[in-house]
């Protein structure tokens, strides 16, 4: 079986590429740009793959406030070149497409955990974006001569994730001050909210639980279930390294659009796949901070 895979050189694409392997399937990324048809056409007629993840995406919520055409061009218009091409190369299989919990928007808090039936209330551009590629999806996935799946999965975080994710901002703070190189101040933004954080690693395997498993046309929400308060992860990052630091709330780093609290409900994504998340949040954190370590001190 061969996959090929948008967004392969990314986050969350690398740990995909290393999950598909370990269970000896062909993955390739599609090295063409999304916004090329004549490029993607090219790349599918030569692979002929099997099945499609689509991960690739401007995924920077902040990067979506200040130029969000180019958010649109790239996660809308790009999806919309991906199904046109795999129409025009006449694939046959299934598409995953991976959009974000960040759909929701703001949720009262007597209605969590979200579940996939709720109002879709987007409040930032790049929500808007991935919202109105998972609407192209579904209407594809009505007519379309292959199957479309669509996933939202809520924050994900794991080694080498980048520095404009918090969780992944602190350890290379922490690791930063541990091995000399900055001073014990630890620069936050708005720690006291809460979300609802999955291992990346688990997350890629709820990607290949929906290729096998996963019915046509239908939306699974990833997550964990769990809602965290980001100071609590802090905390514990702070004891799994054995230090201490003066926490120094930055409000530049506070989006002006919040939601206080996220959780999900992942019930139906393992009703019909058997996926469930296996990776404590604490053996999540302490592979992060042992990642920053590495890196920080070479």
């Amino acid at each position: 079986m061969c996959i090929f895979a948008t967004g392969l050189n990314g986050f969350v694409g690398r740990y995909c590429a290393e999950m598909l392997q370990a269970k000896n399937l062909a993955v390739d990324g599609i090295s063409a740009d999304l916004r090329n048809t004549d490029e993607l056409c090219a790349a599918l007629d030569a692979a002929r793959p099997d099945a499609i993840i689509h991960l690739a995406a401007q995924s920077s919520v902040p990067e979506a406030f200040n130029d969000p055409l180019s958010t649109f061009d790239v996660n809308f218009t790009g999806t919309f070149n991906l199904l046109r091409s795999l129409e025009r190369t006449g694939f046959r299989g299934r598409l995953i497409y991976v959009g974000t919990g960040d759909v929701y928007g703001k949720v009262n808090v007597t209605d969590l955990p979200i579940k996939e039936n709720m109002p879709l209330r987007p409040r930032n551009p790049y929500a808007v974006s991935k919202l109105a590629a998972e609407a192209l999806c579904y209407q594809w996935s009505q007519g379309a001569a292959f199957e479309i799946i669509m996933t939202r999965p809520f924050n994900h975080i794991g080694p080498r994730q980048g520095t404009q994710f918090a969780v992944a901002n602190f350890a290379q703070q922490i690791c930063r001050y541990k091995n000399g190189f900055a001073g014990n101040t630890l620069t936050v933004g708005d720690i006291d909210s809460r979300r609802d954080f999955t291992d990346v690693r688990d997350v890629v395997q709820a990607y290949a639980a929906l290729l096998a498993h996963g019915i046509n046309g239908e939306i699974y929400n990833i997550c964990s279930g769990v809602e965290r308060e980001l100071r609590s992860l802090l905390t514990k990052m702070l004891d799994l390294a054995k230090t201490s630091m003066v926490i120094v709330v930055d409000s530049g780093r506070i989006r002006p659009i919040e939601q206080r609290r996220v959780c999900g409900s992942s019930a139906k994504l393992q009703k019909h796949t058997g996926w469930h998340p296996e990776i404590s949040i604490d053996q999540t954190l302490q592979d992060i901070l042992d990642y920053w370590s590495q890196l920080e001190s070479a």
